[in-house]
């Protein structure tokens, strides 16, 4: 049975990564800080569902589940507790999903995206180089595209121009990745994450925003008057991409042409991926969709396009395709009636419980 670390394990998408390696067999360890950048009651929710009990939980300390589960409350910046992880499970694989997300809260926080996504990834990269997992796979994110024009957007496209400080930390870890992977061999694929939502999201996204305000009657903000396009990439989608590619490690290559300056592969065992819907929706159509599935109206406030946001994002999924086959298969009328039948569920039980 194949270890693999899955970091973020108690987030939106390392939660589903972590049950859906674990169902296909894997040995899964997760990871999480569990901190309170948002409602820390549904990170120990996802972990519920995961038959892991919060309050079993003690800093640095590995929890076992029946179900074969571990898990371990960490963070990515304690350096020394990482390396002893790293020393006592021998993973196999890699699966980092942990980060201080979210582009607006990193122009008034600055610090935490450096300490999270750079320190904590690095100390993912130390993890690696001494114990040398089979794979690692670490998530990216569209927002690096930044200024990029063109669409869709391909891997092989320039992205030197990002417009927030979270997407400058994501091509950060790129680099320092293919630093890693030339220097030491580490088989390491970024994949760059297209506005992903779905059940147990997190709440500082705008699906979640909007649902809440919508269904207690409240105007929600609507950037750039809605005339942006998102492309809305449903989780199902993500991890099966996530997963599909797992046991496909990059390998070396002799044969690379560096006069080509692509930034997405190289001689070394690297690559970088998209992983979106292809699909992009207007975000007033979008919000269209969500009435339509709440049954009520939704109130708006347009506001202008907001620092740090970009107007559209359009994935090229060509690459991952022609690797593993994958392909998006959840409509954007599925993918939000799946969410708000979630969110009913979930907030009618916790009402119950209070």
């Amino acid at each position: 049975m194949k270890k693999v670390l899955v970091t973020g394990n108690a987030g939106f998408i390392g939660f589903h990564v972590a049950r859906k390696m674990a169902s296909l067999g894997y040995r899964v360890v997760g990871l999480d800080a569990v901190n309170d950048y948002y409602d820390v009651d549904l990170k120990h929710d996802r972990l519920r569902q995961q038959g892991i009990e919060p309050g079993a939980l003690v800093y640095g300390k590995k929890v076992e589940t029946s179900e074969g589960h571990a898990f371990i409350q960490l963070n990515l910046e304690d350096y020394e507790s990482m390396m002893r992880l790293f020393e006592g499970e021998k993973f196999d694989y890699v699966i980092h999903l942990a980060a201080q997300a979210g582009v607006q809260y990193s122009l008034r926080n600055s610090h935490a995206y450096v300490s999270s996504n750079i320190t904590g990834f690095l100390n993912i990269l130390e993890g690696c180089r001494r114990h040398q997992p089979e794979h690692l796979v670490f998530a990216s994110s569209s927002s690096v595209y930044g200024l990029n024009r063109l669409a869709p957007f391909s891997e092989e496209h320039n992205v030197d121009h990002p417009i927030s400080l979270y997407a400058a930390t994501k091509k950060a870890d790129e680099m320092m990745a293919h630093t890693y992977a030339h220097l030491y061999g580490l088989p390491a694929t970024g994949l760059r994450f297209f506005t992903v939502y779905g059940p147990w999201g997190r709440p500082d996204m705008a699906l979640f925003i909007f649902t809440k305000a919508i269904l207690e009657g409240k105007p929600i903000k609507v950037f750039n008057y809605g005339e942006m396009k998102r492309d809305f990439t449903y989780v199902g989608d993500i991890v099966e991409g996530v997963v599909s590619l797992v046991p496909i490690p990059p390998l070396p290559n002799a044969d690379y042409d560096h006069t080509a300056q692509r930034p997405d592969v190289s001689s070394a065992p690297y690559r970088i991926l998209n992983v979106g819907n292809n699909k992009p929706v207007r975000l007033l159509d979008f919000i269209k969709i969500l009435e339509d599935k709440i049954g009520k109206k939704a109130i708006i406030d347009a506001q202008p396009l907001q620092a740090g946001d970009v107007v559209e994002t359009y994935a090229d999924v060509s690459h991952i395709r022609d690797l593993t086959g994958y392909q998006p298969n959840t409509t954007i009328e599925a993918g939000i009636g799946s969410f708000v039948d979630w969110y009913k569920s979930y907030y009618k039980l916790q009402r119950v419980s209070e």
